[in-house]
């Protein structure tokens, strides 16, 4: 007999079918109270899939929907609770032949619509099972595939987060008359990230929008290693499978002795009726559920990196004294000395591993440098990639080879560097020697976390495939962090690998600021800072802020602009600037520090979509509470001059008079705008000047008499 199970809360409301003697589906995931239809009377994708050498798939496909053992799961009985803050849903599903069981765990923070669901899959047979993939969350789409947009990023270095929206029909999932022939159809849209860099390729952020009736989700994998996610169509409809690694994309398989657990890697799935901005909010409000409690997430301090386009990795100390006396008087409160710092010889690459100040950058010690941060007031920082070890480094020799990834027995090397293991004993004791070396001996307060190789499939030492020793690699390096943050829980670290090469929320649930590009081109930053909000919190998104002496005054702003609305995250040489430019940075500054506690509790709009890579207008606008704080930018085309005005769309202001203050610059000359109360549109428009430009503006409901 067939029947449901109720879960949620008052914005969150999930039906799923269940029965003894078939799979368990997701009826419906609306944003709570009760389902404005009756839906139909049974799922049709089922909630697991499995798959297995044995058993493959019910119907040939080269998809994760219709596994044979997923099809037989069964369910068996729930348990709904409250932890805190947490409603919780734990399913219980058997299949009798294979003898595996299957938990699905279900937990949503009070008054977000979106929860966070992962699977637990154990042999209770008596013979091995080797499982080839599993689901964290599969599940029908509301809607048809006719109104059905799918949302998407493509990423790699310097080209950050670039996303598409499109009609699934255009081009992934084409018209097949599947009802004429009585089956579901074979192909499916497939996102896949492999290796360890989770967001070099795509970004496990998607989402499917129903155009007609505005109904939306958004997902992401939270997951530092490899993943998939897909959409298809079924007869009834669009499906969604959200996956860790596979056997078929990344070399994954694990083995499952008899009382043996496997646990996929969490997923969250955020919902709205209000289409794609409504989906982000709901996420947005979901991403601050997850993300550990620290005192940065209250104080947003200002960071000054000297990187980006000023030492480049070269520092020394006559070189940084008057860099951290700019950086202090524009302003940061964090001065973070980037890549270099342990280097003698000029050629650091290969060398990295000990992680011991130079002593000829530092003649009278590193400690000199970062005294005279703390002097002024600053909390200081040092660089650090600490899961790789160069072939040059001494460390390469000390540590035993089983410290390192590994395949055949041979260590693997990329770009001049070993991987650790950090399922090795010898290996995390190092990297805690040597953070508890700096932050005790030395007092750093800040550790950019880079990361910049990437070794591939992963390591077969210890492991069932080589899939399966990355993800427990993977694994093994959140414990490491967060065996860092409880022996020192005031340490900020930001999460960087090439820029946003690991952008996922495995690692930003804990570190507490990601580095959105190494883009050092100040025209192209503005789509990646703009498009951030899609995949990280505002308070996390760190885009680098630049500015130049040699740069006109609105150049100037235009780099400043591009931090001001996330973390402020300075570089520059400020020491070389103009008393009029370090005024501008100052303001900058002043302006971001004066609503950065808005933005934390901010959700993102676009009012004029999501970004186009080469658009010459973008817009980014945050709303907390009443107001919307809207960063505009600017560009010319090649071989062309932009547009003077632009329309913004901003509904949530839409029906009265609004009161429009320019934020930064201030200094320069104002844009006219023209408000349309009764469409929500604002006008903007450039009168001459300079074709490159932005500002940030304070939008907020006029008051009435």
């Amino acid at each position: 007999m067939n029947s449901s199970v109720v879960w949620g809360h008052p914005h969150l409301r999930v039906v799923l079918d269940v029965s003894p003697d078939g799979p368990v589906g997701v009826r419906s995931v609306t944003c709570g109270g009760p389902e404005a239809a009756e839906p139909r009377s049974r799922a049709a994708q089922p909630l697991v899939e499995l798959l297995l050498p044995g058993e493959g798939r019910a119907r040939a496909s080269h998809r994760f929907s219709r596994t044979a053992a997923g099809e037989r799961l069964a369910y068996r009985g729930c348990d709904q609770c409250r932890e805190g803050r947490w409603h919780v849903l734990r399913l219980d599903l058997h299949d009798a032949v294979s003898g595996l069981d299957a938990e699905v765990f279900f937990r949503s923070a009070d008054g977000v619509a979106a929860f966070q669901v992962w699977t637990r899959v154990t042999n209770r047979g008596e013979e091995p099972v080797l499982l080839l993939g599993v689901t964290s969350f599969a599940a029908a789409f509301a809607g048809s595939v006719e109104s059905a947009d799918v949302v998407r990023a493509a990423s790699e270095w310097l080209g950050e987060s670039r996303w598409t929206r499109e009609p699934l029909r255009a081009h992934a999932v084409p018209d097949l008359g599947l009802a004429a022939h009585g089956q579901d159809g074979r192909g499916r849209l497939a996102v896949v990230s492999t290796g360890t860099w989770s967001t070099g390729g795509s970004l496990p952020t998607g989402g499917l929008i129903d155009r007609d009736g505005g109904r939306a989700w958004l997902w992401q994998i939270e997951h530092n290693g490899a993943w998939r996610w897909e959409v298809g169509e079924r007869l009834g409809g669009p499906y969604v499978a959200l996956l860790g690694p596979t056997d078929v994309d990344h070399q994954w398989h694990r083995r499952l002795a008899p009382g043996e657990s496997f646990t996929t890697v969490p997923v969250s799935v955020a919902v709205s009726d209000d289409g794609l901005e409504g989906a982000a909010a709901a996420l947005t409000g979901h991403r601050r559920a997850i993300v550990r409690p620290h005192p940065d997430r209250e104080r947003l301090p200002v960071v000054f990196n000297d990187y980006m386009n000023t030492l480049m990795g070269d520092p020394t100390t006559d070189k940084l004294r008057p860099l951290i006396e700019a950086a202090a008087g524009a302003g940061a409160e964090v001065f973070c000395v980037d890549a270099g710092w342990y280097d003698d010889d000029g050629t650091w690459w290969d060398s990295v591993g000990e992680w011991q100040p130079s002593q000829s950058r530092f003649p009278r010690g590193i400690e000199e440098v970062l005294g005279h941060i703390r002097a002024l007031g600053m909390v200081p920082g040092l660089w650090l990639e600490p899961e790789v070890i160069g072939v040059r480094s001494p460390m390469a020799d000390k540590l035993p080879p089983e410290a390192f990834l590994q395949r055949g027995g041979v260590r693997l090397t990329e770009h001049g560097r070993h991987h650790l293991d950090l399922r090795h004993p010898r290996a995390v004791a190092h990297l805690d020697q040597v953070v508890d070396r700096l932050v005790e001996e030395l007092g750093v307060g800040y550790f950019k976390l880079d990361y910049n190789i990437d070794p591939g499939a992963g390591t077969d030492l210890d492991a069932d495939s080589p899939g399966d020793g990355l993800l427990a690699c993977n694994r093994a390096h959140l414990a490491w962090l967060d065996g860092v943050l409880a022996r020192h829980p005031g340490l900020i670290l930001e999460n960087c690998a090439s820029g946003a090469m690991r952008m996922d929320y495995a690692l930003l649930s804990r570190l507490h600021l990601q580095s959105t590009s190494d883009q050092q081109d100040f025209r192209r930053y503005p789509p990646i800072a703009v498009a951030a909000p899609m995949s990280v919190l505002p308070e996390q998104s760190a885009s680098w802020a630049y500015p130049q002496p040699d740069m006109t005054a609105e150049e100037l702003a235009f780099a400043l602009c591009t931090g001001m609305l996330g973390r402020l995250y300075l570089s520059g040489h400020l020491d070389g600037m103009s008393a009029g430019q370090l005024a501008s940075v100052r303001a900058a500054v002043a302006g971001h520090r004066a609503i950065r506690h808005e933005l934390a509790r901010a959700t993102p709009v676009w009012p004029l979509g999501l970004p186009g890579w080469d658009d010459p207008w973008l817009a980014l606008g945050l709303r907390a509470g009443d107001t919307t704080h809207l960063g505009v930018w600017r560009r010319a085309p090649a071989g062309s001059a932009p547009a003077e005005s632009v329309r913004l769309e901003l509904p949530q202001l839409r029906g009265g008079p609004v009161d429009i203050d320019v934020r930064y610059p201030r200094h320069l000359p104002a844009w006219d705008h023209r408000w349309e109360p009764g469409t929500g549109v604002l006008t903007l428009t450039v009168r001459g000047g300079e074709p490159l430009s932005a500002r940030i503006f304070d939008i907020r409901r006029a008051a009435t008499s």
